[in-house]
């Protein structure tokens, strides 16, 4: 039996010697290792906290003792030792484990995680909490240097430094988020004398202290000083003057280092930051040497596994087609928060490094300074995700719309994410953008359409928004030359009676499908490409909504505030009492689990759309008896 499986819970390390906490950690990195490669997810960051996590879990106690872990994509260790050993192998699937801490999977899992920099700020709460009722437990929060690029964390340890409360926050510093960290907190927190630099100038220093009267005193007592000399050029001076006690930096992989500077900060009750130094990827040799590569991968390929041709990403359209209109006008410019690979900017940084910005992990930041360079003319791109452009809402409303600056959203993982679960599905971008004034939201039907409304969005002189799903794109052939749409034109797609079917970006494919099948029984629904959510194509609804029986919208959005509702809305503005059906999602955060499972159990795929129509048709419609000549044209054009 490995030690592993005799791991039930953390009281279970605690009998353990070093060795045996050293193969322990061993075992630990291999089952993460097996497991990722066969479930995907999150592998680099939770090889890198392993002794970390160990430590931890050894000196205090929890859950009792409070671990927020920051993110929580470095939890996958935790989770083994916490008495999820055997369901790991379920991790990411739907109904299994999630890839990150959630409360209601876990008593040691004491915060829900899945953005970054919200761990201090929850620790505090605890803290605080703690202290009010009377309580006596440790609260530490684990944030890495590439969250602590976020705002929320240093008001977090600004408000922490001014209550004074016994709080632990440990600093995981492996000068990596998803890619290597930006900044001039990165490189202050990198910073540190070389040898050769300390030595000469302590040297130095001995060599004048010697020459002068009774110079052996001072030079002991410089000695004494070094410890303080050396914080005053390291990040303790920063840590410090936020009135945190600073321990460190400590070798994150050493196990004996990390629970004897454990055990020392638990006798503490004051504000302490513990900076510790890990290596991203550790014990797993290609995630060393790549670890943006590695952060978070999908399961690994089996070697007799033949490989075919696939469409591009998303992702890489936008990208390609970002570069391609860059190269032909210098006022465009891209913006990242700490995702240039995830987002396609990575192409951008290559091809015209002046003109990229990557701000770390600080969305607010990112839209307005990319307002501030609308004002002055520029075009600013800002590539990201959905779920995480959620963080600069008031930014959106305050600095971008109110001033009707030209800013384009390129909102990348819209709709159904995927094994990443509910922090990240992208399924109310939609609903929260088309609410605020002077914003244009679209969404492609292909990658073909993207790369149009791309170049339409940096035409527009106003603030618009670009929402795109995850993964693969159609396949479908790309015109040679980009065009610019119409602000606010819906395309029809198919014509025929009584039922008229709205769909809106990627759901439009399979309303397709669900449309062809239809005809084979003799239902000849009208098809739209609806294209923009905001503004709606009132002249197409004036002329058709009065004429169908039902009118049926599709969305790959929370069906609340959504684009379902933003047709209704505009219904009952213009007397129009048509019946309306909104399929989408449903007011609750969704899993985690693949994509097409879910898009299948929440009625979003062909199977889906098509019964939902066919209900339509029979409670409002009729099935025709001639096929509709313009629909047999459009569906031709289709296959």
């Amino acid at each position: 039996m490995s030690l592993l499986e005799k791991i039930n819970s953390p009281a279970d390390l605690k009998s353990l010697s070093l060795k045996e906490l050293y193969q322990l950690a061993q075992e630990i990195r291999q089952t993460i290792i097996e497991t990722v490669s066969k479930r995907g997810g999150h592998l680099a960051p939770s090889l890198g906290v392993v002794e970390l996590t160990l430590a931890l879990h050894y000196v205090f106690d929890t859950p009792r003792d409070k671990i927020i872990w920051d993110v929580g994509h470095q939890a996958y260790a935790h989770k083994l030792i916490t008495g999820r050993r055997e369901l790991f192998h379920t991790l990411r699937q739907y109904g299994g484990l999630s890839g990150f801490p959630r409360r209601e999977e876990s008593p040691y899992d004491t915060f829900g995680t899945g953005h970054a920099a919200t761990s201090i700020s929850a620790a505090l709460g605890m803290a605080i909490a703690r202290d009010l009722k009377g309580e006596k437990n440790k609260v530490i929060a684990v944030i890495g240097d590439g969250a602590m690029t976020g705002g929320l964390a240093f008001e977090a340890l600004n408000h922490a430094g001014e209550l004074d409360k016994d709080l632990i926050v440990v600093l995981n510093d492996n000068k990596m988020s998803i890619s290597p960290n930006v900044g001039a907190l990165s490189r202050f927190l990198s910073r540190k004398l070389t040898s050769r630099t300390f030595r000469r100038f302590k040297k130095e220093v001995e060599r004048f202290l010697s020459s002068l009267p009774g110079g052996e005193n001072f030079i002991q007592l410089a000695k004494r000083s070094e410890d303080s000399l050396m914080t005053l050029f390291t990040p303790g001076m920063l840590f410090l003057s936020l009135r945190f006690d600073y321990i460190g930096p400590v070798d994150g992989h050493n196990l004996q280092r990390l629970i004897d500077t454990f055990e020392h900060v638990k006798e503490l009750d004051v504000p302490v930051l513990v900076h510790v130094l890990t290596v991203k990827g550790k014990g797993y040799r290609p995630a060393e040497e790549d670890p943006t590569s590695f952060h978070g991968i999908g399961k690994l390929k089996a070697e007799d596994e033949t490989s075919q041709p696939k469409p591009p990403t998303y992702t890489e359209i936008f990208a390609n087609t970002l570069v391609e209109l860059a190269a032909k006008d210098k006022s465009i410019v891209g913006i990242t928060a700490a995702m240039p690979e995830g987002t396609g900017l990575a192409l951008m940084r290559e091809r015209f490094p002046e003109r990229f910005f990557d701000v770390g992990i600080a969305e607010e930041h990112a839209v307005t300074l990319a307002a501030g360079m609308a004002a002055e003319g520029l075009r600013p791109v800002v590539a990201i995700y959905s779920t995480f452009l959620q963080r600069a809402y008031d930014q959106i409303i305050h600095d971008v719309c109110l001033q009707k600056l030209p800013v384009v959203f390129a909102l990348d993982r819209a709709g159904i994410v995927g094994e990443d679960g509910p922090t990240h599905h992208g399924a109310f971008d939609l609903s929260y953008l088309r609410i605020i004034p002077n914003m244009v939201v679209m969404a492609p039907k292909d990658e073909n359409e993207l790369r149009h409304m791309l170049k339409t969005a940096l035409e527009y002189e106003g603030p618009i928004a670009l929402r795109y799903p995850r993964g693969r794109a159609m396949g479908v052939p790309l015109d040679p030359e980009l065009k610019t749409l119409p602000i606010g034109e819906a395309e029809i797609l198919m014509e025929g009676e009584d039922i008229l079917v709205l769909a809106i970006g990627y759901m439009v494919q399979p309303a397709i499908e669900a449309a062809k099948r239809l005809q084979e029984e003799g239902f000849y629904p009208i098809l739209v490409n609806a294209r923009f959510v905001k503004p709606l194509d009132q002249a197409l609804l004036e002329k058709l909504a009065p004429k169908v029986k039902a009118i049926i919208t599709v969305e790959e959005n929370v069906i609340a505030g959504g684009f379902g509702s933003a047709i209704m809305e505009r219904l009952q503005s213009l007397g129009i009492n048509t019946p309306v059906i909104s399929i989408g999602l449903p007011d609750q955060f969704l899993p985690h689990g693949a994509q097409n499972f879910l898009r299948q159990r929440y009625g979003l795929d062909g199977q889906g759309i098509y019964e939902r129509i066919k209900q339509a048709f029979l409670r409002y419609g009729t099935k025709s008896k001639v096929r509709p000549i313009a629909f047999r044209k459009r569906l031709g054009a289709q296959s």
